[in-house]
């Protein structure tokens, strides 16, 4: 039998063998309490986020493999800045206000999922992701801070 992949979107450190898990393993034999703990154990830096996860899982043996991603952009700086959701009204609204040291370390955190290997154009797109948060980067705007990066005037070290 071929391998088996799931890919599941967890609850940072508090998954359970509930659907989707539970029901997707059983048919293959596989304990869901043991393949949880696993998740929840590698997952658990993650807590109050949703965390994307791939089960490679090989029915033969019963041996799986569990590769955890990082959680959305949106969700890591709301998590930074200590808010729930962000702007309901995105440019008139600002909910939080976060340091440049903060989105770099957001990219260097997202790079291997976006589309380029940058970290300057990584700040760029965490900065827009910034933009429809609501979320303001050392007092300005996240455009003026693009805008700024973009000019040369704030320069991102890696």
């Amino acid at each position: 039998m071929a391998e088996v992949v799931l890919k599941l979107l967890v609850p940072g450190g508090k998954a359970t063998p509930g659907p989707p898990i539970g029901p997707a393993l059983g048919p293959l034999g596989i304990n869901a309490g043991k393949v949880v703990a696993d998740i929840n154990k590698a997952t658990a830096k993650f807590a109050g986020m949703m965390v994307p996860v791939v089960l490679k899982i090989n029915p033969a043996t019963k041996e799986y493999e569990i590769e955890i991603g990082t959680p959305y952009t949106s969700a890591l700086l709301l998590k930074e800045a200590g808010k729930e959701k962000g702007a309901s009204n995105p440019g008139k609204e600002v909910i939080a206000d976060l340091p440049l040291s903060s989105i770099v370390e957001i990219a260097k955190q997202k790079i291997e999922q976006m589309n380029t290997s940058d970290l300057r154009a990584a700040v760029l797109q965490v900065l827009g992701t910034c933009v429809s948060a609501g979320i303001n980067v050392d007092g300005r705007s996240p455009k003026e801070v693009q805008a700024a990066i973009k000019r040369g005037e704030i320069s991102i070290e890696g």
